[in-house]
């Protein structure tokens, strides 16, 4: 199995940029796809983005495209999701997963001010 575990959330001004992190450790990394899915407050969580184990192909959500960018280090066992131009639809609290959803984070937080 792997752990994963969630960083870079705090609260940021709306128009902001900010990138979250996804450290995973355990099992061999690059074997598995990771997703990223969000949790607005009220709200059911929801897809964000894929990549799969090499970062060749990726998939987003489509209200995020062109915001949104998913990338990975495997090197370091790392998943990053790029933000730009936060607005305060963007609050919620953010996690990483396997594509399996076998495995999930706890998530980070994003609170986007206007």
């Amino acid at each position: 199995q792997i752990q994963l575990a969630e960083s870079g959330g705090g609260l940021v001004q709306a128009g902001d940029s900010l990138r979250l992190s996804c450290a995973a450790s355990g099992r061999t990394f690059e074997n598995f796809a990771m997703r990223w899915y969000r949790q607005a407050p009220g709200k059911e969580r929801i897809f964000v983005a894929d990549i799969n184990w090499n970062g060749n192909f990726i998939r987003y959500e489509d209200s995020v495209k062109g915001r949104f960018n998913v990338s990975r280090d495997n090197d370091k066992k790392m998943v990053y999701l790029q933000i730009d131009n936060l607005n305060t639809e963007d609050t919620a609290v953010y996690y990483c997963a396997t594509r399996n959803l076998e495995y999930w984070g706890k998530g980070t937080l994003v609170i986007v001010s206007s």
